[in-house]
């Protein structure tokens, strides 16, 4: 196999974060750039390649204000709470994510495209633990595939589950099927300004364990 140049991909891996203050909120997002990064993210690893995934994009500006609503309502008393604690304690680190997040929800509405990936299946509180592992395994892989081809590009994303409180009710918003399950939501928008640096990570040595936990 032939190496690939790993001075682009470190950077491409180390630098794919999530965004929220860096959204351009102005530039709509080119359908097209979508769906090359969604035909990308197809290729990534999935049980059985059975690929039991759909991806509903919402740029429609009615429903994107309605899914704005319901992820507001998710979000924003539990990080306010967040917020309070962390300037009281004095953790300046935490104040600027919880203000981060908080910035993004009043502004969900602009994201100019929402990306929803979902996967056919239920979740059964009967079933082996195993079997829920496989069901977020066969899309997870795929959603960051699908945000990694999203910074190559030159546009950010963020991870986001908070309108999952009120799956149901997007569902019925978007017409999702009761066999297939919500994974996250995804904003995209352009990136504004210079490329992302790093975040700070903690080393290797410090989260490896080497053939046993101790």
């Amino acid at each position: 196999m032939t190496p690939f140049d790993t001075e682009n991909t470190d950077r491409l891996l180390s630098t794919t974060r999530s965004v929220r203050r860096r959204l351009d909120f102005d530039r709509p997002v080119d359908p097209n750039v979508l769906r090359e990064c969604v035909r990308l993210a197809a290729y990534a690893p999935n049980a059985s390649n059975a690929q039991d995934w759909r991806w509903v994009v919402v740029t429609d500006p009615e429903l994107r204000a309605a899914i704005a609503d319901h992820y507001l309502a998710g979000i924003v008393p539990p990080m306010q709470e967040n917020l309070d604690r962390r300037r009281a304690d004095g953790d300046s680190a935490g104040v600027r994510h919880s203000e981060a997040v908080l910035y993004l929800a009043e502004r969900f509405h602009e994201v100019p495209a929402l990306v929803i990936p979902c996967i056919r299946g239920q979740l059964d509180p009967d079933l082996d633990f195993a079997w829920t592992a496989s069901l977020f395994g066969s899309i997870l892989p795929a959603v960051w595939s699908f945000q990694l081809a999203l910074h190559s590009r030159g546009l950010a994303s963020t991870f986001t589950t908070a309108h999952l409180l009120a799956a149901d009710e997007v569902a019925a918003l978007l017409d999702i099927p009761d066999d297939y399950l919500q994974m996250c939501l995804i904003p995209v928008a352009y990136l504004r300004g210079d490329d992302l640096k790093p975040p700070v990570r903690r080393d290797p040595d410090e989260i490896i364990a080497w053939n046993s936990w101790a």
